[in-house]
């Protein structure tokens, strides 16, 4: 089942890169904002319909959540308007593993101290040396 959801996150991955390749030209015609909002109003009514035919009915409130579980929301555009402007600037290779170096550095923060409700994941040697080969990466590509 891991192995499962590995090969899903990869190819998610995958799908981002897509993701910055088509924002970029997108952001250059229609301007980065209006970029960004097509991909959260599509996102939206997708997630709409999905809901509407597979979500329980009896699901908890979406109101009665703590409101930093909502953050997700004010971070994913953010997220995407980055991919819009770094993209065409440094390119789809840079901007991922750019994101990637920011992702699981703050990862290894979130899982070493449990934050956000996650199960405590220690930092170890291997995680580090981890990260360390990403930012090598993020050099090497940066110099190329």
């Amino acid at each position: 089942m891991q192995l499962v959801l590995i090969l899903i996150v990869i190819a998610g991955g995958m799908g981002l890169s897509v993701e910055a390749g088509l924002l970029g030209p997108l952001g250059g015609e229609v301007g980065d904002l209006w970029a960004t909002f097509s991909v959260f109003g599509v996102g939206a009514a997708l997630t709409f319909l999905l809901m509407l035919f597979f979500s329980p009915r009896n699901s908890p409130s979406f109101f009665a959540q703590p409101s930093w579980n909502l953050l997700g929301g004010v971070l994913g555009p953010v997220y995407v308007i980055i991919l819009t402007i770094a993209t065409p600037a440094i390119g789809i290779a840079m901007t991922m593993i750019g994101i990637l170096a920011g992702q699981v550095s703050k990862s290894l923060i979130i899982d070493h101290f449990g934050l956000l409700g996650t199960p405590h994941r220690k930092i170890d040697n291997k995680r580090i040396i981890a990260l360390i080969f990403i930012v090598l990466a993020l050099v090497l590509v940066a110099r190329g």
